[in-house]
């Protein structure tokens, strides 16, 4: 049976969700314009009055704005940080990015704010089964980031136990001692996690871990029913981001469900200039929604996130809820366009992960593409085997190759042409790149001399 962490809100009709998201778009916007000094200014020059802003038609009038827009005004750039909507003495903490990008950008939070992000989570982890008695082990940052807190918050609204160890490299006991059932975590750090298990003795597919909480970074389905298939049980989808876009899969995974009634979600097409109907991909657009009353430290109105997505339904989910859905969002900067075809990092990982691969590979990998950029170019994809002596090297490159071009027409016209190449590298354990570079992996790294990018917004 489904089970929800706030049924009321989560299980209106679709005409109740869309009268709140406009009541708390008017509040939203008229706080913005009172108490942002960015937003005061940017109203002022735009020739737009707040009070004009009333609908969701309105709001896709607004321009959006970008991780750019807040970096030109806060510092370095400018003295203050022009962004934060509330007082000193009610921010409750400071968040920077990661910074991937250039200068890290700054987030204020509220208690408030606090309390709303962790309602997306306890919602997400609700839907996923999780409830009281639960322990669920978090391989997220508890640094600047706010991922990691605000799902420890969440925990405790539910009534689980967080063993809050930051790193998925924690001593194989604590699985042994504290019997967790559950882990957040991405793919490959819960796959690096299953083969230090086994080297110790312990058959992860025998531990007492009931779920995985897929998090931190886009993830191609195979990838994920590997890992689920390594460790003997179901593994969800969560998304969310310092800026407050927190999105979770339910149980019958269909979809990641989207807290309507706190964030709202555009669909928006840069190559276009328009925004995208439901079915049709396009990069996320992100606005804060406040219930009347509320404060916020840094609030977005029509924040462009730079990652892709598409809406899957806004019809009620088989688990009750009915928020809209939609698919797994892919960063842009991990896509790069080779010969009019945008290639995702997830593109790769979908032809590494094919289940045959896995009898040979442990899933770690890198692919560089090279090149001219406008006629000639070849993808090199470095794989690490377990034994490359006894590989299948020539099943592996045929399941990736199938797999890549399959859904890449063009692609697949310049490879036949012999315009475009790919290069598969079978490697042993621990020699990838990746294992000698700082922070994130760069799974999929443009080398060409000039990158192709999409069009700006």
């Amino acid at each position: 049976m489904d089970s929800y962490f706030n049924e009321a809100i989560e299980t209106m009709s679709r005409a109740d969700i869309d009268a709140m998201i406009e009541e708390r778009l008017r509040y939203t916007v008229r706080y913005a314009a009172e108490r942002s000094p960015f937003y005061r200014q940017w109203f002022r020059a735009q020739g737009i009055r707040p009070e004009d802003i009333r609908s969701h038609e309105d709001l896709r009038k607004l321009p959006i704005i970008s991780g750019k827009t807040i970096r030109e005004h806060q510092p370095p750039a400018c003295p203050g940080f022009e962004m934060l909507s509330v007082a000193r003495n009610d921010v409750f903490t400071i968040h920077e990015t990661s910074g991937t990008s250039g200068t890290p950008k700054t987030f204020f939070l509220t208690y408030q704010d606090w309390l709303r992000y962790a309602e997306k989570y306890a919602r997400a982890f609700v839907s996923q089964g999780f409830g009281p008695g639960d322990t669920l082990v978090v391989c997220a940052s508890y640094g600047m980031n706010v991922g990691a807190n605000t799902m420890t918050l969440a925990a405790h609204r539910i009534g689980m136990t967080i063993i809050p160890e930051g790193k998925c490299t924690f001593p194989i006991r604590t699985i042994e001692y504290y019997k967790p059932t559950g882990i957040v975590g991405s793919v490959f750090k819960l796959l690096s996690l299953a083969r230090r298990m086994k080297k110790e003795g312990y058959e992860p597919r025998e531990s007492s871990l009931k779920k995985l909480v897929l998090g931190g970074e886009a993830f191609a389905d195979e990838s994920r029913n590997y890992v689920a298939e390594v460790w003997g049980c179901d593994a969800f989808n969560t998304y969310g981001s310092t800026e407050g876009t927190m999105c979770g899969e339910c149980a019958r995974v269909a979809g990641l469900h989207v807290p309507e009634d706190l964030v709202h979600l555009d669909i928006y097409d840069p190559t276009s200039s328009a925004f995208a109907a439901d079915g049709e991909c396009g990069r996320m657009v992100l606005t804060t929604l406040l219930k009347p009353g509320d404060k916020c430290g840094t609030l977005l109105l029509n924040y462009d996130t730079e990652d892709t997505t598409v809406v899957v339904s806004r019809e009620r989910c088989a688990c009750g809820r009915t928020h809209m859905r939609i698919l797994n969002p892919q960063r842009e900067a991990e896509t790069a366009w080779v010969l009019g075809t945008p290639v995702n990092r997830v593109d790769v990982e979908r032809g590494v992960f094919q289940r045959e691969n896995m009898e040979y590979l442990t899933g770690e990998y890198e692919s560089f593409i090279t090149g001219d950029t406008d006629s000639h170019a070849e993808l090199k994809v470095r794989v690490e085997c377990g034994s490359p002596e006894t590989c299948n090297r020539l099943l592996v490159t045929e399941n990736f190759l199938r797999t890549l071009l399959k859904w890449k027409p063009m692609l697949k016209k310049a490879y036949d042409e012999g315009t475009f190449r790919v290069g598969i590298e079978f490697v042993p354990p621990e020699t990838l790149e990746i294992y000698r570079s700082p922070g994130r992996p760069k799974r999929l790294i443009d080398r060409r001399k000039v990158a192709v990018a999409v069009p700006p917004v």
